[in-house]
């Protein structure tokens, strides 16, 4: 996770190759795991068939099952694949197939509450330390990356490419800090840091001025606010139902209703301080400007056309920049590689059938986070919350970007998938139930003594 974030965000080959030669280290350590123990450990999660089942349409666009190419004088037989880019689609199912490899993983080996904790330690701390980074480099040099390389055609944040990817990222890594503060996991004496950790990586994202990266903020916080409240209502009925006096009492609920009001106010601080002026620039440009190269609708237009001639297979996983040359609407005025906007790039490259497998992922992601919210572990019911909150604000970044086609989100949101529905196993023990339940039997054993 750390190194693919900062390898640019994995966009080049060489960073892919290591990428993918990640994966198959992961795979060797997990059959030498099976060797010493004699048991392949696999997760039962549903979360895996729908990613392999897109996986599985990229095979199928490979097949030679295409329309007979016309005769045009060349010297070799054309590829007759139902994939417009059969190269594409490959190196697209390498990546796939490596993103599998380390949400599997996840979903195994993150198999205790220790391992739990590490892991959202982990992204904190780095995410914190990228906000650091970011906001060092967009004050001192905001054109370069590690002051020694200038990217052409993007304005760069941090050690990514696009500052929309950036926004992204921090968007999914200041959502574990919130979800856990929000759900009162934190111990007081560490509350300082966490609330410092959420208004740094929120000041960093600000402060790219990507007008999807803060609206996607927003609904994070407005999503998780609601989830909170929700789990608390199902928690409190629970007790209610059990016969048990509530462990929160109003002074609980005003310090969380307090800290949520805080956050919005240094949200809205960190928008005029840190890239206010910018965003509504940038937005003011936007809406009086008449070049259609880089107007959204002008590519989700052509997407369409896309989508009506492929319905059922698309066009091919990775075959989207193909396939626009023959419906852009600007004729030829702008390359265009990505959609801009997932949903309607998941049923570009792989037709009905890849965007019922997205649904389906959706269905089931946010259906078994849900199950998790009330755990009797708060930390653990506090990480599903901020989980899910953060896959949640880069589904809304989605409709605006093509974040998810980066290995370092894509890999960071399965990251966050895989602890959103986590099994029981990195639940602590519920102790308090342990302990109502000893001191019942002591007070029955001294009743009966007397």
């Amino acid at each position: 996770m750390v190194l693919s974030a900062l390898a640019f965000g994995t966009v080049h080959s060489w960073s892919l190759a290591f990428f993918q030669a990640g994966a198959g280290l992961v795979l060797l350590l997990w059959a030498l795991d099976a060797a010493r123990s004699r048991t392949l450990r696999f997760s039962r999660n549903p979360l895996q068939l729908p990613v392999a089942g897109l996986f599985a349409v990229g095979l199928v666009q490979l097949l030679p099952l295409g329309a007979a190419a016309v005769d045009a004088g060349l010297s070799f037989e054309p590829a007759r694949a139902l994939s417009l880019d059969p190269y594409a689609t490959r190196m697209t199912l390498v990546q796939l197939g490596a993103l599998a490899v380390y949400f599997a993983a996840a979903l195994v080996f993150i198999d205790t509450p220790k391992r739990l904790r590490l892991v959202v330690r982990v992204v904190v701390l780095f995410g914190t330390l990228l906000a650091v980074f970011g906001l060092l480099q967009y004050f001192l040099n905001p054109t370069q990356i590690y002051w020694l390389r200038q990217p052409r055609f993007a304005l760069p944040f941090g050690p990514f490419i696009n500052r929309h990817h950036f926004a992204a990222y921090m968007e999914l890594t200041l959502a574990l800090p919130l979800g856990l503060l929000f759900a009162g996991a934190v111990r007081k004496d560490l509350l300082p840091l966490y609330v410092f950790a959420v208004v740094l990586m929120s000041i960093a994202l600000v402060a790219t001025a990507s007008r999807g990266g803060v609206l996607s903020l927003g609904a994070e916080v407005l999503f998780l606010i609601a989830v909170t409240a929700l789990a608390r209502r199902k928690g409190a009925r629970a007790v209610s139902d059990g016969g048990e006096g509530g462990d929160g009492g109003a002074g609980l609920t005003l310090r969380r209703v307090g800290m949520q009001l805080g956050f919005a106010v240094a949200l809205v601080v960190g928008v005029l301080a840190f890239g206010g002026d910018e965003l509504i620039s940038r937005t003011m440009e936007t809406i009086t400007s008449e070049n259609v190269t880089s107007d959204r609708t002008t590519f989700w237009r052509g997407t369409r056309e896309i989508i009506r001639e492929r319905p059922w297979l698309g066009a091919g996983l990775g075959a989207f920049g193909v396939a626009y040359t023959r419906h852009d609407p600007t004729a030829g005025a702008a390359r265009l590689d990505q959609a801009h906007n997932d949903y309607l790039q998941i049923l570009a490259d792989a037709g009905l059938v890849g965007g019922l497998l997205g649904l389906a992922f959706l269905v089931l992601l946010f259906r078994q986070a849900f199950a998790r919210l009330n755990s009797h572990d708060k930390f653990r019911g506090g990480v599903a919350a901020g989980a899910l909150a953060g896959c949640f604000a880069v589904l809304v970044h989605s409709l605006f970007d093509f974040s998810l086609h980066l290995a370092a989100v894509a890999l960071l949101f399965l990251l966050l998938a895989a602890l959103a529905t986590a099994d029981g196993r990195v639940e602590e023990a519920d102790t308090g139930r342990r302990r109502k339940r000893r001191r019942s039997r002591d007070t029955g054993a001294a009743a009966a003594a007397a």
